[in-house]
């Protein structure tokens, strides 16, 4: 496209592995839907999304129909299809094809697709294996990665290329989400079955996490070579400590970004970038630099006005100073803790005082390295002795070694009858303990954007996090409040100092609750965050033939 040109943007393709509502894991299922349905409110555009149907996922009961896409019926995971088509899938010592049939519903504005195909129909899990799994077969380790990820991606992307081309649709935009996508743009370019039918198409890829094991990396470049299509040169071009690693690969085809804008400069400017395996530097010595655009939230996803939509007891307004629902649902919460329950999917150990005047500190998330959870007990211990006066409530599972001392700290010691382990996860009763806390703890090592911070200050709960990548958004004394050292020592100081404001200006808190909404309503909507990835697709668009 010639330069200083701008093609007006109709048609947005989003491929990715999660979407909320149908299958997550993390941030990306909440970015892929809510960024799609805010693209698709924005007049004359269409938004297309696909993604795999794994075998947990009941198509039909998820409102989805078997579109009429494919010439040929076959079977797929036993049952018989009346369309299907094949796609190529090759290993370096045979040549294969694998079929797949598509499903397509219409959801909030957003035509979305699911790929029904053998290799995804046989997941129970997201990414990794579950204890079923297990059970049926002992090599299959409950928690690990899927042997054959790599091919899953591959099929899912070659698939959305291949749909693109049955629907004739020629999207302005392919809008890839992380590691699971990011080979899309390089097989669009550069395999002849692509390259002309998407020669005016542009490409962006999301990085929503760098760290390793997320990149998606393959060491077999055989392999790669022969499932990919790609040619041998392209293959070596896209190595990273000897792997081929789709961020490195798509940096020559599409727009790269990052999930907030220190993020982004942490992986090309400080030493952080050693997390990622060199990626942001390499990216750097290749002449790529990364954009970084905040994700944004839906605040009426988290309104609690709306207490049914949440599954609280009562309903408040943090924004308009409002407080005493939070107050109904931090006493029900505290008597329901004392009665063990009962909870949904979720276990409970250890127990608090029904004392709602006692502030309490809350902890949703999972159980890894990467969320400072051995940072977070720690700080726990130091704590405890210090303000005898001090709840806590932490929910979430994970690392077998953690969720045993998370359960210790609950059940014996000095955490006994002031520290309650809910282990397991329920997105309603993640919703209460959002609303029952007075702070929110976020101790991450790293963290690209953060999600929890936004939910957490819509419902008048307080973070106080490491100032890492993402996490910068929130204002020390204003917002919440926030620690630059990563030690436990360091959060349990910022978690005195927000001990003694709780008692001494109960004011200054109930302004910094409200505060932290209003910064997110002008600044961190979807609404405010889609015009920057209009300007990413307009940089895509203009890197076409």
């Amino acid at each position: 496209m010639a330069a200083g040109k701008s093609r007006k943007i109709q048609s947005v393709w989003i491929v990715t592995r999660e979407y909320d509502g149908l299958a997550g894991a993390g941030g990306v299922k909440d970015f892929s839907r809510q960024l799609a349905e805010t693209l698709a409110a924005h007049d004359q555009c269409s938004v297309r999304a696909i993604m795999p149907r794994y075998g947990f996922m009941d198509a039909a009961r998820l409102g989805f129909s078997l579109a009429d896409i494919g010439q040929a019926s076959g079977r797929i995971n036993g049952r018989r299809y009346e369309h299907v088509f094949e796609v190529d899938m090759n290993y370096a010592v045979e040549e294969r094809r694998e079929r797949v049939a598509i499903w397509q519903a219409s959801l909030n504005g957003v035509t979305v697709f699911l790929a029904e195909a053998d290799r995804f129909a046989t997941k129970r899990g997201l990414y990794t294996y579950t204890e079923e799994d297990e059970l049926e077969a002992a090599w299959q380790h409950t928690g690990e990665g899927h042997f054959d990820y790599f091919a899953m991606n591959i099929l899912l992307q070659k698939t959305a290329l291949d749909l693109m081309i049955l629907l004739d649709d020629h999207p302005d935009v392919i809008h890839c989400q992380d590691g699971h996508a990011a080979t899309l743009p390089v097989m669009m370019r550069e395999n002849s079955g692509y390259r002309h039918y998407f020669r005016q198409t542009g490409a962006v890829v999301t990085i929503h996490n760098a760290g390793l094991g997320y990149h998606q990396e393959v060491a077999d470049l055989d392999f790669a070579r022969a499932i990919t299509g790609l040619p041998e040169g392209v293959i070596l071009s896209g190595r990273l400590n000897g792997s081929f690693d789709p961020f490195m690969a798509a940096s020559a085809y599409a727009v790269l970004n990052t999930v907030s804008e220190n993020y982004g400069r942490e992986l090309q400017q400080t030493r952080d970038d050693a997390r990622t395996g060199g990626l942001g530097h390499a990216l750097l010595e290749h002449g790529v630099s990364l954009a970084g655009i905040t994700n944004g939230i839906d605040p009426a996803s988290f309104d609690p006005t709306r207490p049914e939509q949440l599954g609280l007891v009562a309903g408040y307004d943090v924004r308009g100073g409002d407080f005493v629902g939070k107050k109904m649902c931090k006493a029900t919460m505290l008597a329901e803790i004392a009665g063990n329950g009962p909870w949904y999917q979720v276990e409970q150990f250890g127990t608090l005082a029904v004392a709602p005047e006692i502030p309490l500190f809350t902890f949703i998330g999972r159980f890894i390295a990467q969320k400072g959870v051995d940072i977070l007990i720690q700080a726990v211990l130091e704590l405890l002795p210090l303000e005898l006066s001090s709840q806590f409530l932490v929910f979430g599972s994970g690392a077998p070694e953690f969720e045993k001392q998370v359960e210790l700290l609950a059940t014996s010691g000095i955490g006994q009858g002031r520290v309650c382990f809910f282990k397991g996860f329920n997105p309603l009763l993640a919703n209460q303990v959002y609303a029952a806390g007075d702070f929110f703890l976020i101790p991450s090592r790293y963290e690209p954007c953060g999600l929890t911070d936004f939910i957490a200050q819509l419902l008048g709960n307080l973070p106080i996090v490491h100032r890492v990548g993402g996490l910068v958004k929130v204002i020390d004394g204003q917002t919440g409040f926030s620690y630059s050292e990563n030690t436990s020592t360091a959060l349990a100081t910022a978690m005195s100092r927000a001990l003694t404001l709780y008692r001494q200006d109960p004011d200054k808190i109930r302004t910094m609750q409200m505060a932290a909404v209003e910064r997110i309503a002008h600044y961190h909507t979807w609404e405010r965050v889609k015009e920057a990835y209009f300007l990413l697709y307009q940089q895509a668009m203009e890197m076409t033939c």
